[in-house]
């Protein structure tokens, strides 16, 4: 059969075009998110400071600025329904560097917004907002100490006539590279809360940027890879989570994620459940012990130590020669700074246990203290075996020395940071640093300086430990276990729940019992030889 030329070109492209339709298609990595920003004309242009990227951000995001402004991220305050106190670091005295009150250029580094530095800050304003802080996915975004927030753009002598720079960024490259929170974000505040990596929480530091299996089940790289977001599971900037009001006891099936939360989704049982093991025995401790009792044998376990105390009263010593002094332990962290006095550090340290309601009471600025025996109380937990609330809790306790007012009978404020002359770590006088930070309060001061203990309590709840490694019964169910101060409860083992004459009497019949089974033992065996 003939057929036209024409149709002899037309059979050979159909037969091409099914060929190719039959191979199939070049796998190509696509990003995740749906917009690359660095194609977005609003950011392709130099920014000199940070309210410039916020301003072009809120172009598109119009109602970020709305929502964050109603987070306790951006006001730093929350009010406790129940125990009717205004929280927030704003109010509230620690035993650390004491107040972020008249120490707001060093502290709000970590605020997420641009230029607080005293009183005159405008909560109000959507440009002060730092978007970059979150949503940077770059690393390179810093805000550094004495900026009051800002990210410095150029190179900056800082403090003026030290000689030392601080290098600027590129605020262009950053905002075209913005992306979902990662843990870097998260960790550049919380990680180094306390002044440095680690010295705070205890299960939260730098180890937590890239940690393996061993040290985190949920966050490790190689496996689920969670990010902080993934529990702390965001509403409209709202992040689910707070210290100043912990969930204690959730007694709440797991959540379906995506439906509405009307729980807090960063427990344990908002995704494991009520009875997440299985062998009943050990869930029938679920109704007493919280997961992380547990499931965390040991926090700052990333090798990265956390500090355990801190006493301000030794500040302010000076060497032979007038100059401050730099003590370091073995493994180079310091353990005495003139500019702050002396501390401990601790590694793979066992937590303390507590009975814990959720119910958090703090010591405020102007509140009245009687010295005593017993340390201060910075943050009482409360919580008891009979209240139906309770579960028993890990924590770090944080315990200090700080200044205090024999007079008011209260703490007080010390301007610790900052380039003038008050400040301590320029001066070292105590008189003028807390005169000049009490001057921000209105707090009453008489002038009269003391120093107090106290104690600060932190609920441990990240690096959990893989099922092997979770804390076994004989740890709890023994003589001087971990459980050992908990009280108002039974525990099988437990040296405490003993009296001594019961333990006596209970070995008395175990050995009556088997002189008992010898010599009848030995009475039948002489009875057949004789038979």
């Amino acid at each position: 059969m003939r057929i036209s030329f024409f149709k002899a070109m037309l059979l050979a492209a159909v037969m091409v075009t099914t060929a190719h339709a039959a191979t199939p298609t070049a796998a190509v990595t696509l990003a995740k998110s749906t917009a690359d920003h660095s194609k977005f004309k609003e950011l392709n242009r130099p920014f000199d400071s940070g309210p410039e990227v916020t301003k072009a951000c809120l172009g598109c995001h119009t109602e970020a600025a709305k929502q964050i402004h109603q987070t306790q991220h951006w006001t730093w305050e929350y009010a406790n329904p129940q125990t009717k106190q205004v929280l927030g670091k704003k109010h509230v005295v620690n035993n650390f560097c004491t107040s972020v009150k008249s120490n707001e250029a060093a502290c709000n580094s970590c605020h997420i917004g641009y230029g607080w530095k005293d009183a005159s800050f405008d909560f109000t304003s959507e440009v002060n907002v730092d978007c970059l802080a979150c949503h940077d996915a770059t690393g390179r975004y810093k805000k550094p100490s004495g900026f009051a927030g800002h990210p410095v753009t150029k190179d900056t002598e800082f403090p003026a006539g030290s000689g030392k720079i601080v290098k600027g960024i590129n605020l262009t490259e950053i905002a075209q590279k913005v992306g979902p929170t990662k843990r870097t974000n998260c960790g550049s505040c919380h990680f180094y809360g306390g002044g440095g990596d680690a010295v705070k929480h205890g299960d939260l530091d730098s180890s937590l940027e890239a940690p393996n299996k061993e040290l985190d089940v949920h966050m490790d790289v190689d496996g689920n890879n969670f990010s902080c977001a993934t529990c702390h599971k965001t509403d409209g900037h709202q992040v689910p989570g707070s210290r100043y009001a912990p969930t204690a006891k959730d007694k709440d099936p797991a959540h379906l994620r995506g439906k509405a939360e009307t729980t807090n989704p960063a427990t344990c049982q908002a995704c494991h459940g009520q009875a997440p093991h299985q062998q009943a025995k050990i869930n029938d401790h679920t109704n007493k012990l919280a997961c992380q009792t547990c499931h965390i044998p040991a926090y700052a376990r990333g090798g990265q130590p956390t500090k355990m105390t801190w006493d301000w009263s030794t500040a302010g010593r000076r060497d032979k020669d007038g100059k401050p002094i730099t003590e370091k332990d073995d493994d180079g962290y310091d353990t005495y700074l003139s500019t702050k006095g002396n501390f401990t550090w601790k590694e793979n340290v066992v937590p303390e246990y507590i009975w814990f309601n959720g119910t958090v009471k703090y010591t405020l600025m102007g509140d009245k203290i009687e010295k005593g025996d017993k340390p201060t109380k910075i943050n009482a937990f409360e919580g008891s075996a009979t209240d139906g609330k309770s579960m028993i809790w890990p924590i770090k306790m944080f315990r200090g020395k700080q200044v205090y007012d024999p007079v008011n009978k209260s703490l007080v404020i010390t301007h610790l940071a900052g380039n003038d002359d008050t400040a301590f770590w320029k001066n070292l006088n105590w008189d003028k640093a807390v005169a000049a930070g009490m001057a921000k309060t209105d707090v009453a001061f008489s002038g009269k300086l003391d120093f107090i203990e106290t104690e600060s309590a932190w609920p441990i709840t990240h690096m959990v430990a893989p099922k092997e490694k979770a804390v076994g019964c004989v740890e709890c169910h023994t003589s001087n276990g971990r459980l050992e101060k908990i009280d108002g409860v039974y525990l099988p083992g437990r040296g405490s729940d003993h009296p001594r004459w019961l333990e006596l009497g209970g070995w008395a019949l175990v050995l009556l019992t088997l002189v008992g089974v010898t010599g009848h033992g030995l009475i039948r065996l002489v009875s057949n030889k004789r038979k």
